[in-house]
């Protein structure tokens, strides 16, 4: 901000105000201006560094078990391998093709990562399957295909106890960690199902048993044993290739989203994690307490030096003018008021802490005039016209020269010079 000269010649003797100094905005005073949105900015920065961490970060490219994705969490070693010992593998990219398939008496594996078959086309998969092998099954795929068996957690380590009589299992002899296990109630063992690599008392990481059909189908809890990045540990490989290497032809069906219902298709509430509406609220509340907070521009007044020097006179008559502009004549009434209030309170020698009252009883014992009437004209009278607004005025004046001159009735105050002749 740059000084402006004054539009007029300063009067003989007049002292010019020194122009105000030119300020400009420093690199502080723009950070700490705006320091909340850069506050939100590192929270929200920080907020999608620790989900990647919570995640575990980027898996990989590809589909996951992908039989033609060649990223950790693929499973395009496996599918070449058993492709060089001379089965082969068809991937299925809808429910038909792999229902047609299984038919013809190919050995089935359905990797459902994100629970998209419902149980009714589960149940016709399993009836069709001579060997239909799940990985990683959900709560829909074990009450579909083996009502009797339950989720249990996941391993505390590396499992070598086989504990069944399922031949790729005898042939892998162990499995690497982070399995998921299941448990088999009493009904389930009574229908044929065998659980494989137990894990103490905990549960079995491979189920086994008939289905609806006249097949088998076996239950792996985890995916590790078919990953590319896992496969060659422990007897991760030997059960893979035991399992989806049962027959000559192998059908390598990862659901995707045809395969849905559209009648029975999750909502968008369905999909959302439970965390993101909490966020979601908690995100508008922060923002409309940061709009009204930096709307109203808490904080002390910033003070700047006038560049030109204004009159108390023409500032009084600026505001002069305003109230006539407006008609505000109570408001023009209470200034004067307000400034003869304090004159007479000073006039009678009172204390600064005195209210109305007192001073309007003090100034009427003063003058011998009606407390009432002093009262009325200090505070209570309010003007319905100019002529009444010109009344109480000269009342609240010569109010104030009769409790001047009641202090030095022999001589005449300097006030009283100011105004000579004027009467209500």
């Amino acid at each position: 901000m740059t000084a402006a000269p004054p539009s007029a010649a300063a009067p003989s003797g007049a002292v010019e105000p020194a122009p105000a100094a030119a300020i400009t905005p420093t690199f502080r005073a723009g950070v700490r201006r705006r320091r909340i949105w850069i506050v939100f900015a590192v929270v929200l920065v920080l907020g999608a560094i620790a989900l990647l961490v919570l995640r575990g970060g980027a898996s990989g490219a590809g589909q996951r078990l992908g039989a033609d994705n060649p990223a950790p969490l693929g499973a395009k070693a496996l599918v070449e391998v058993l492709g060089s010992h001379g089965v082969e593998v068809e991937p299925a990219a809808d429910f038909d093709t792999a229902l047609t398939a299984a038919k013809s008496g190919a050995t089935v594996l359905v990797f459902d990562e994100f629970g998209l078959l419902d149980e009714q086309r589960l149940s016709r998969l399993a009836m069709f399957s001579d060997r239909l092998v799940v990985v990683e099954p959900g709560f829909t795929a074990l009450e579909a295909l083996a009502p009797g068996v339950r989720m249990a957690g996941a391993a505390s380590g590396a499992l070598d106890d086989v504990a069944c009589e399922l031949p790729a299992a005898e042939d892998a002899g162990a499995l690497s960690t982070d399995q998921r296990l299941f448990t088999l109630d009493d009904e389930a063992t009574a229908d044929g199902w065998q659980g494989c690599f137990r894990d103490g008392e905990y549960g079995f990481a491979v189920a086994e048993g008939p289905s609806s059909g006249d097949g088998r189908i076996v239950l792996v809890g985890a995916s590790t044993p078919f990953e590319n990045g896992r496969i060659t540990e422990r007897g991760n490989a030997a059960l893979a290739i035991g399992l989806a290497g049962a027959s000559d032809e192998l059908v390598w069906y990862l659901p995707g989203p045809l395969d849905v219902d559209p009648d029975q298709a999750p909502t968008l509430g369905e999909l959302t994690p439970g965390w993101v509406s909490p966020v979601l609220v908690l995100a508008i509340v922060v923002t409309v307490v940061a709009g009204v907070w930096r709307g109203r521009r808490f904080g002390p007044l910033v003070v700047e030096n006038l560049p030109v020097h204004v009159p108390a006179g023409e500032t009084a008559v600026g505001r002069a003018r305003l109230y006539a502009r407006n008609a505000a004549r109570p408001h023009a009434l209470d200034q004067l008021r307000l400034g003869a209030i304090a004159r007479i309170a000073a006039a009678l020698r009172l204390p600064r802490t005195a209210d109305v009252s007192e001073i309007a009883a003090a100034a009427a014992a003063a003058t011998g005039r009606d407390p009432w009437q002093v009262r009325a004209v200090l505070v209570e009278a309010l003007p319905a016209g100019d002529r009444d607004l010109v009344r109480l005025a000269n009342e609240l004046d010569d109010l104030e020269s009769a409790v001047r001159a009641t202090l030095a009735p022999e001589t005449s105050t300097p006030h009283d010079a100011e105004h000579p002749g004027r009467r209500p």
